[in-house]
C-alpha cells in the first residue's frame, strides 16, 4: 500500500536515495574502480606508504588538498548543472583537462564511461548517449541531481568509496591486514564528513591541489617495469 504522509515519503525517499548510493558507489558497481592505485603502488613501492599511519595520512591529504578534493568540487558543479537543467559540457570538459597525467585522464574517462552504460538500468540514458565519455565525477554529479539525490549525500558516498577503493589496494600491497584497514577507514571518516560539507559549498573557483608528491607517483607508475593496477 503506498504511503502519503509526509514524514513516510521522506522516509522512502531517504532510503531509495541510500540504496542507490551503495548501489552505485559499491566496489560491485562495473566501473573498474579496482584496477586503479592511483598512484599508490608506487607511493608503497618506493617505501612512502608501509603501515596504516602512512597510509591514513596520504589519503588524509588527498580527500583535504588533493585529486579527491577537486573531484568533489567537479561533482558538486556537475549536480548544481544538472539540477538546473543546464548542460554538464563544460564542467566534463574541465574535469578531463585536470586530470594530471595519461593514466589518471584514462581511470577518470574510462570509469566516467562504465558509469554511464550500468546507469542506463536506471534510465540514464542521457549520459551513455554522449560522444566523448563523461569523467567519473561529473558522471556521478549529474546522474546524483536526476534522481533527486541530496548533494552532501551523494559526496559523502564518492568520497567514501574513493577512499575505501584505496584502502583495498594497501591491504593487498603494503600488505595491511584487515584490521588496520578497517580502522584506516574509520580514521578517515570525519575526514569525508568535512570535505563533503565543504565541496557541497564549493565553486569551481575553489578547485585546486597541492599534492605533487602523489602526482609524480602516479606518473612514475606509468612506465613502472612490473605492476598489479593501473595508476
Amino acid at each position: 500500500m503506498p504511503m502519503t504522509t509526509g514524514i513516510i515519503t521522506i522516509i522512502m525517499t531517504d532510503a531509495t536515495a541510500l540504496a542507490r548510493l551503495m548501489t552505485w558507489l559499491s566496489p560491485a558497481f562495473p566501473v573498474g574502480a579496482f584496477a586503479y592505485s592511483h598512484g599508490l603502488e608506487r607511493a608503497i613501492h618506493d617505501g612512502l606508504i608501509g603501515d596504516r599511519i602512512t597510509l591514513v595520512a596520504w589519503l588524509e591529504a588527498l580527500l583535504v588538498r588533493g585529486a579527491a578534493w577537486n573531484d568533489a568540487v567537479l561533482l558538486a558543479e556537475a549536480w548544481r548543472c544538472a539540477s538546473a537543467g543546464e548542460s554538464i559540457a563544460e564542467v566534463a570538459e574541465l574535469a578531463a583537462a585536470m586530470a594530471g597525467s595519461r593514466e589518471r585522464h584514462m581511470e577518470t574517462t574510462l570509469q566516467g564511461g562504465a558509469f554511464a552504460d550500468a546507469m542506463v538500468a536506471w534510465g540514464g540514458g542521457e549520459l551513455a548517449d554522449r560522444e566523448e565519455a563523461v569523467p567519473y565525477p561529473v558522471a556521478v554529479g549529474a546522474a546524483a541531481a536526476r534522481h533527486a539525490i541530496r548533494l552532501e549525500d551523494a559526496l559523502v558516498a564518492y568520497l567514501h568509496a574513493f577512499a575505501s577503493n584505496l584502502v583495498q589496494v594497501s591491504v593487498r600491497l603494503v600488505p595491511l591486514g584487515q584490521r588496520d584497514g578497517v580502522a584506516a577507514l574509520a580514521a578517515l571518516e570525519p575526514v569525508v564528513l568535512r570535505t563533503a560539507c565543504w565541496a557541497a559549498a564549493s565553486r569551481l573557483d575553489d578547485l585546486g591541489a597541492c599534492t605533487l608528491v602523489a602526482d609524480i607517483m602516479a606518473m612514475n607508475h606509468e612506465t613502472q617495469y612490473s605492476r598489479v593496477f593501473r595508476s
